[in-house]
C-alpha cells in the first residue's frame, strides 16, 4: 500500500490517503502492518519540522520588535538627560513629530496593558497577570494553535497521526524558549530590557503550552489508533508510548509544582526539586524521541547548551565576587525586620532596584534568599543594604540573630544604644534585575511602596537625589509615598529619607515624602498625637486603626471638578511649592472594614511630625493621589510601585483609568505616564 506523500499532499489528497480497505484486523499480521503504515512519519515529520521552524521565525520577529522598541525608549530617555544638562525647558516633554508619535502609540498601549484585576483571597492558587501580559500570552497561544492546525488536514487513517506528530514537533520546539526565559543571564532580557524575574512569568506559561501540545500529541495519536482497535497492540509492541507517558508525567508535575502555593511553600525546596525534575524530563524526552527523527533532538541540545552557559557564567561570577566574602551586619527593627549591610569588594555597580541571591552560611548552608538591594553604589559607603521581613526559615533566623535598633519619625523618639554587633560571612550571587526605565529622565516622579516594598523604591529616590546634586536632571517634582502598618517602622530608612530629602531640596527639586500609617495605636489611643489627629474611636468595638484619608486639593476644588468633567481640556499646572503640605485624615463612616467605629465621621489635620516627612493615619487614596500628581506634570511622569499584589493591581488600574480620562497624548495636552510595578512574589 503506497503511503508516500509530498508536502502539497498535506491537505485533502484522498488519492494517496491511507485507508483500512481490505484489512482484516482479526489477523495480527495484517493489523500490525496497517499500524506500521499509520506510524510511518517519513513525510509527516518533514511538514511538522517546517512548522516548528515557523514557530521560531515568529518568536525571533517578536523579540526583534521588542528589542527595537526598547532601544528607541532608551534613546529618548538619554536625550532627555542631555537636554536637561543643556538647560532645555521641559526636557521630558515630547517636542517633534517623531517623539509625539511615539508618545501617543505608547500611551495607547500602556492604557491597555497596565490594567490588572485586583486580587482577592481566592487568588491563592492563581495570580492574574496584567492585561498586557495576558494579551501577549493569548497571542502566543493563538500562534501556536494556528501552527498546529493550519494545512494539517491529512485524509485517511493518518489524519490523527499527522495532528499528533505536528503537536509533538511544536512541543519540542518550545524547550529552547523555556530555557531562554528561565536563565538569570538572559539573552532575551538583554536585548528587550526585561529582567529575568519578569520573563519567568512567560517561562511558566510556555511550560503550560508545552503541556497542552504534549496532551494533544498523546490524545490525537491514541484516538487515531483506537479507531481501528490498535491501542493495545501499539502499547505492547512499541517503546514510544511508555517513554512518552514517563515524559508526560514529569512535565505534568513540573507544571503543577509551579503553582503559587507550591512555589511559596519553600523557596529552596522548590528550586532543588524543580531542577531535578527538569533534568528527568530532558532524559525522558531524549529517550522518547524516535530514531526516525533524531534531528529533532537539536531542540534539546540547544537548551542544554544554553543552561550550561548560564550556569558557567553564574559560577564564575559567584567565585569572583566571593573570593573575599563580605561580613554581614544584622540589625533588628520594629515590625520584625532585619536590616543587613554587606561590604562587598568586587561588586562596584548595580542599578537601582537590582537584587541578589543572599547566602549566610552560618544561618543556612545551602539557602540563597532573593533580596532587593536597598542602597545604590553612591550611598552607604558602597555597601549592599537589604531590608528583609522575618517570616520563617532563613529570614526568621536572620531576625533572631540580629541586634536591635529603635528609631522612628515620631516626636521624642531617640535611637537606642546599640551593642557591639556580631557579623556573619555573606555570599552574594548577582546583582540581577533593575531593568526598568531611568526615573531620573522624567519630569515628575511618583514612588509608592508598601511595607518592605520600600527596598525597591528607596534606591530610586537615592539615585535621583545623588545625581541631582551633581548635575541638572529633567525631574522637577518627586513624591515619595510609603504605606506602613506602624509609625515605628519608619525607623528602617529614616536616615536615608532625611538625607535624600535634603539633597533633592538643595538641588531645586520639589519633593514630598508622605508616610501612610494604617494601624498604629499612637493615632487612636488617648494621647496627644491622637487628640491632634481628632481620632475618637470607640475601641471597645474593636481596633480603630485603618482609617481612610482624603488629600487636600492642590487647586481650587471647583476648578478641579471642572477639570475632571472635561478631561480633554489642557491640564493646568501648579506653581512649585517648597513647603510640606498638611494632610487631612478622615475617620471613616460607621462600620468600615477594619474599624467598628460607630461615631460620626470627623475630619482633622495631622501635623507634620518630621522636617522632611508627613505621617498620615490611614490608607492612601490612590486615585486622588495619582490625579494630583499628574495634574501638575509638565512632561512625562515616571511611577514605580512595589508592595503587595493588591496595591500593585490598584495602582496599575488607576493609572490606566486616569490616563484614559485625561486623554494622554490624544490632543488634550496631558502628558504620558510610565509605570513600573514590582511585586513581592516571584
Amino acid at each position: 500500500m503506497d503511503t508516500s506523500m509530498s508536502m502539497p499532499a498535506m491537505g485533502d489528497d484522498s488519492s494517496s490517503a491511507l485507508n483500512a480497505t481490505g484489512v482484516n484486523f482479526s489477523n495480527d499480521t495484517q493489523a500490525m502492518d496497517f499500524l506500521g503504515e499509520i506510524l510511518d512519519d517519513s513525510d509527516l515529520q518533514i511538514s511538522a519540522n517546517a512548522f516548528a521552524r515557523y514557530f521560531w521565525y515568529g518568536i525571533v520577529l517578536v523579540i526583534g520588535i521588542a528589542a527595537l522598541f526598547n532601544r528607541v525608549q532608551k534613546t529618548i530617555l538619554q536625550l532627555r538627560i542631555r537636554a536637561a544638562a543643556a538647560n532645555a525647558t521641559h526636557p521630558a516633554k515630547p517636542r517633534n513629530i517623531f517623539t509625539k508619535s511615539v508618545a501617543t502609540i505608547t500611551a495607547i498601549l500602556r492604557e491597555l496593558s497596565y490594567v490588572q484585576l485586583t486580587p482577592t483571597r481566592r487568588s491563592f492558587w492563581v495570580k492574574v497577570p496584567p492585561f498586557g501580559t495576558i494579551s501577549l500570552l493569548l497571542a502566543y497561544l493563538g500562534f501556536v494553535l494556528a501552527l498546529e492546525f493550519i494545512n494539517n488536514g491529512v485524509a485517511g487513517a493518518q489524519h490523527y497521526q499527522a495532528l499528533g506528530i505536528r503537536a509533538a514537533w511544536l512541543a519540542v520546539a518550545q524547550v529552547p524558549l523555556l530555557i531562554l526565559l528561565a536563565g538569570k543571564n538572559n539573552l532575551i532580557g538583554l536585548v528587550t530590557g526585561v529582567s529575568y524575574e519578569r520573563l519567568n512569568v512567560l517561562h511558566r506559561w510556555v511550560s503550560r503550552v508545552l503541556l497542552l501540545l504534549a496532551t494533544l500529541h498523546l490524545g490525537y495519536q491514541n484516538y487515531g489508533w483506537s479507531l481501528y482497535g490498535l491501542v493495545s497492540m501499539e502499547w505492547s509492541t512499541d517503546t514510544c508510548p511508555p517513554t512518552g507517558i514517563a515524559a508526560y508525567a514529569i512535565l505534568l508535575w513540573l507544571n503543577l509544582s509551579t503553582l503559587a502555593p507550591f512555589r511559596n511553600f519553600s523557596y529552596e525546596f522548590f528550586v532543588i526539586q524543580h531542577l531535578i525534575t527538569f533534568f528527568g524530563f530532558i532524559i525522558a524526552i531524549m529517550i522518547h524521541l524516535p530514531s526516525t527523527a533524531l534531528y529533532s533532538r537539536v531542540y534539546i541540545y540547544i537548551p542544554i547548551a544554553l543552561y550550561i552557559v548560564d550556569r558557567l557564567i553564574r559560577t564564575l561570577r559567584f567565585a569572583y565576587i566571593n573570593i573575599r566574602p563580605g561580613r554581614a551586619t544584622l540589625t533588628a527593627f520594629e515590625g520584625g525586620v532585619t536590616k543587613i549591610r554587606v561590604p562587598v569588594k568586587h561588586v562596584k555597580k548595580w542599578r537601582p532596584g537590582a537584587h541578589v541571591l543572599l547566602k549566610v552560611p552560618h544561618l543556612g548552608l545551602i539557602q540563597s534568599h532573593p533580596a532587593t538591594i536597598a542602597s545604590v553604589p553612591s550611598s552607604h559607603n558602597n555597601e549592599l543594604v537589604f531590608v528583609l521581613k522575618g517570616h520563617k526559615g532563613f529570614t526568621n533566623r536572620l531576625l533572631t540573630s540580629a541586634n536591635s535598633y529603635t528609631a522612628s519619625l515620631l516626636p521624642k523618639t531617640q535611637q537606642d544604644a546599640i551593642a557591639p554587633q556580631q557579623t556573619h560571612m555573606a555570599l552574594i550571587d548577582g546583582p540581577y534585575g533593575g531593568s526598568h526605565a531611568d526615573f531620573a529622565a522624567f519630569d515628575t516622579v511618583l514612588l509608592i511602596a508598601g511595607s518592605t516594598g520600600v527596598t525597591f523604591i528607596l534606591p530610586q529616590l537615592l539615585d535621583i537625589a545623588h545625581r541631582a546634586s551633581s548635575q541638572r536632571l529633567p525631574v522637577r517634582r518627586l513624591e515619595f509615598v510609603w504605606v506602613v502598618k506602624n509609625s515605628s517602622w519608619t525607623s528602617w530608612i529614616s536616615e536615608e529619607l532625611s538625607g535624600a530629602f535634603t539633597q533633592l531640596r538643595a538641588s531645586g527639586i520639589d519633593v514630598e515624602i508622605k508616610i501612610f500609617v494604617t494601624c498604629d495605636d499612637a493615632f487612636t489611643e488617648s494621647s496627644d498625637t491622637a487628640r491632634k489627629a481628632g481620632c475618637q474611636c470607640d475601641k471597645s468595638l474593636g481596633p480603630c486603626c485603618c482609617v481612610r484619608n482624603s488629600l487636600p486639593p492642590t487647586v481650587d476644588a471647583v476648578t478641579e471638578k471642572e477639570r475632571r468633567q472635561d478631561s480633554a481640556s489642557s491640564s493646568g499646572q501648579d506653581e512649585k511649592s517648597t513647603t510640606i503640605p498638611t494632610i487631612t485624615a478622615t475617620i471613616p463612616p460607621p462600620n468600615p472594614p477594619c474599624c467598628n467605629n460607630k461615631k460620626k465621621q470627623q475630619t482633622s489635620t495631622i501635623p507634620t511630625t518630621a522636617s522632611f516627612a508627613t505621617l498620615i493615619s490611614g490608607r492612601p487614596p490612590v486615585y486622588d493621589l495619582l490625579w494630583n500628581v499628574l495634574e501638575r506634570a509638565e512632561g512625562e511622569t515616571g511611577m514605580a510601585v512595589c508592595g503587595p499584589l493588591g496595591l500593585n493591581a490598584t495602582v496599575r488600574t488607576t493609572v490606566a483609568r486616569i490616563s484614559d480620562e485625561r486623554a494622554v497624548h490624544k490632543g488634550s495636552g496631558a502628558q504620558g505616564v510610565y509605570l513600573h510595578a514590582e511585586g513581592f512574589c516571584w
